[in-house]
């Protein structure tokens, strides 16, 4: 779930391992490279951090912002599906 703070969304993905993590994180830059909205993220190990601000608009929180969390969302869902059937 996507928590509100500081004028951004965050959000934090757990995987099973780092390989998991980064092709998240793969599909995630392709996502928003082609909106043209790119998150600051970390990762350690298993676990991806993402915080969504729009800088042209003063870093807050914007529907750019929205939108590219709920593509987020749907990858981390996606992938999540994938798992569970093999």
């Amino acid at each position: 779930m996507w928590i509100e703070e500081n004028n951004k969304l965050h959000r934090s993905f757990k995987f099973k391992n780092f390989s998991e993590a980064f092709a998240f994180m793969t599909q995630v830059a392709l996502i928003a490279e082609k909106m043209n909205h790119h998150p600051y993220w970390t990762n350690i190990y298993n676990e991806v951090t993402i915080s969504l601000s729009t800088h042209d608009a003063g870093d807050i929180i914007t529907i750019k912002d929205k939108k590219l969390a709920g593509e987020i969302d749907k990858i981390f869902k996606g992938n999540n599906q994938l798992l569970k059937k093999n």
